[in-house]
């Protein structure tokens, strides 16, 4: 890149790359302070994984239930890697996490004059909060005209970031003292400019990485972008191997990654094999409301051992209306490709679904890089342990991208008033694209086969292999040719699959969504796999 200062394209007081509901909250909660604020969002606003939540949020919000149960049943799911701090430190707040979101006008489902509480795998009590079965697309149409009429603002769709730019990065020209986040470099998908963005401060809230395999119920933008730029930018990554896969995506020919929500079991739904029989209670007494990566595991082995394409997910024993009233996003399209819920089984299969591990956080968002703050999934919060308990995610969202806009208005940075421009004098544009759509389909066939829901050393060795082939390619790729959306994209996911097979082969046992046959027991003492790169 060019070492000359020059005016920087925008200056805001606050980044955020992402637009979930981290991304979004954190906008509203800072613009409303009074800070400019720039928003990025690799496509459409609406398009990420938040919106495409089903189930709920979970809090406790009946007498009945209490904060120390949530905290049993988060930690249990956790297989207890989670760090109780945290976990506390997200359950307690997550009442009025809730309170803001129904301030903000969410519509939340009402039954007898009651919020509706639905309960969900490795629940113990009622405590997800939804609104029907679209509670992600409820919360990002409420907040999404909110932020966009903000005037303190400023929306950037079909924007993705291409690098972090930090101070070590620009040698001599400002914060040389200490290494910090001063914007990022951003790719107009549309224009194919690269624009210069300074920022007093910057939160990554880019989700998830579910599409490094082939199968998975997240969005085409989950591609493990702010993992791999925390990554580049020397932030320590932990977790990566818990890569949660959820028990039942539908299984249709036109239908690549529509999820069949945790609260079709949670309202009586039950697992089948092809011939009607249940399997689940051979596999754990909580049955069907076992935790994701028990599910998970049992219908993998089901569909092994007797070689099945699916197994079946019957809730049609409800009364017809019941299913209607409650799952209406599901039973719509169901119906839409042939198959009525109300009177058959759904067909069903895991599918990748939530990336556990991340960039590793304080309770105030805050990475180990001064002025980069993340939230989301894309963070390793302490939250989760080894297995995400379901509806916990849009509760962490929500919780620690308040955690750290609180920390960001109480301690504001002025942004660079100068930095480097993108240098593209030494590249051309590239010749044949087809190799980054190869390479895509490569990684994500090899990540499917080789570092599954069921791992062995030698199947783990044999993708770090073909990662190192792909990241030479894509390396020289990237320092010849013009980026684009797609070639940033694969490169990072090619990273984040690295970071996830580094890991796994660190961890020797198995321990909630990481199963290895090399390994099948389970350490008395819970460890972190904190990754940092070599300078």
């Amino acid at each position: 890149m060019k070492q000359t200062p020059s005016s920087c394209t925008h200056r805001f007081d606050v980044l955020i790359i992402g637009s979930g509901l981290a991304g979004q909250s954190a906008a509203l909660c800072l613009a409303d302070a009074g800070l400019k604020v720039g928003l990025a969002s690799k496509r459409r606003l609406v398009d990420s994984a938040s919106g495409w939540a089903q189930g709920g949020i979970a809090a406790v919000l009946d007498s009945t239930d209490s904060v120390e149960n949530h905290i049993a049943d988060t930690l249990m799911a956790g297989a207890y890697l989670n760090d109780p701090a945290a976990t506390r430190f997200a359950v307690e707040h997550a009442s009025e996490a809730i309170q803001w979101l129904i301030d903000r006008g969410v519509p939340f489902t009402r039954e007898a004059g009651r919020y509706h509480l639905t309960r969900e795998g490795g629940h113990s009590h009622r405590r997800v909060i939804h609104v029907d079965d679209a509670t992600g697309a409820a919360v990002q149409d409420t907040l999404t005209p909110q932020v966009r009429n903000h005037r303190n603002i400023h929306v950037m769709e079909h924007h993705i970031v291409v690098d972090l730019i930090t101070s070590s990065k620009i040698g001599e020209l400002a914060f040389a003292q200490k290494d910090r986040c001063l914007g990022a470099y951003v790719l107009d998908s549309q224009s194919g400019d690269v624009k210069t963005i300074a920022a007093g401060q910057t939160i990554l809230a880019t989700g998830g990485a579910g599409k490094v395999y082939l199968y998975t119920t997240n969005p085409d933008t989950s591609t493990g972008d702010g993992i791999a730029m925390a990554w580049r930018a020397g932030c320590r990554i932990a977790n990566m191997e818990f890569i949660q896969f959820h028990p039942t995506c539908l299984y249709h020919p036109k239908e690549k990654s529509f999820l069949i929500s945790e609260a079709v079991r949670g309202e009586g739904g039950l697992l089948k094999r092809p011939d009607g029989t249940r399997f689940m209670d051979d596999y754990d007494p909580r049955a069907e409301l076992a935790p994701r990566d028990i599910v998970a595991r049992a219908i993998d082995a089901e569909m092994k051992r007797h070689g099945l394409d699916c197994v079946y997910l019957d809730i049609s024993h409800q009364p017809a209306e019941f299913i209607r009233a409650h799952f209406p996003t599901i039973y719509e399209r169901c119906l839409q490709l042939g198959i009525d819920i109300t009177k058959e089984p759904i067909p069903v299969v895991p599918a990748a679904h939530y990336t556990c591990g991340g960039v590793m956080i304080d309770q105030h968002g805050r990475t180990d890089l001064p002025g980069l703050y993340a939230a989301g999934e894309v963070t390793c919060s302490g939250l989760h342990g080894a297995n995400r308990l379901a509806s916990n995610s849009l509760l962490e969202c929500l919780v620690y991208s308040r955690a750290a806009t609180d920390m960001i208005i109480a301690n504001p940075q002025p942004a660079p008033k100068a930095l480097p421009h993108w240098d593209e004098s030494r590249v051309t544009d590239a010749d044949e694209e087809i190799v980054i759509s190869h390479n895509w389909d490569e990684l994500r066939r090899f990540m499917w086969d080789y570092v599954g829901i069921v791992r062995t050393t030698k199947r783990l060795l044999r993708a770090q292999h073909r990662i190192r082939l792909l990241t030479r390619e894509i390396d020289e790729f990237y320092a010849n040719f013009r980026i684009s959306h797609d070639l940033l994209e694969l490169r990072n996911l090619v990273q984040t699959a690295d970071l996830i097979v580094q890991s796994a082969l660190r961890r020797k046992e198995s321990r909630g969504l990481h199963y290895s046959r090399d390994y099948p027991d389970t350490l008395k003492r819970a460890k972190n796999t904190a990754l940092r790169r070599r300078s």
